[in-house]
């Protein structure tokens, strides 16, 4: 089972939509997504779980959690959105991306739809590059 960190500073928001994304997409036999964050929130952003539910994915009662140097040790890929120098140093197993998503804290509903969808589409990108997708 391959684990994919999706990390960005308060776990509220791009990185709760990546994993949302990834265990939606995945075959949940190969791989499994987290996300966490270096300074995580109280509460996923109300303007993210607004534009999930119009997708169908609930993260309603969801509890940001904090990105901590064991999560990253138990994972294969670590995915950070943001998070720069505050990001854990990866393990030389760990394959690390960065990707410059803007957060959607505090934008314009229409605004935070169009970064759901870049989300949305790198997590699909990916997922298909890996071979993981669900059957």
């Amino acid at each position: 089972m391959i684990t994919v960190i999706f990390a960005c500073v308060h776990n509220a928001g791009r990185s709760q939509m990546a994993a949302a994304f990834f265990n939606q997409l995945v075959d949940p036999t190969k791989a499994r997504g987290i996300s966490a964050g270096t300074q995580p929130g109280a509460r996923v952003h109300p303007e993210v779980l607004a534009t999930l539910r119009e997708v169908g994915i609930d993260l309603e009662g969801v509890i940001p959690q904090k990105l901590t140097p064991e999560l990253v040790n138990e994972c294969r890929w670590l995915i950070t959105m943001g998070c720069g120098d505050e990001c854990p140093i990866a393990p030389p197993f760990v394959q690390k991306r960065d990707w410059p998503l803007e957060d959607p804290k505090g934008k314009p509903i229409e605004r935070v739809r169009e970064i759901r969808d870049e989300v949305r589409a790198r997590i699909a990108g990916f997922v298909a590059e890996n071979g993981w997708g669900s059957v």
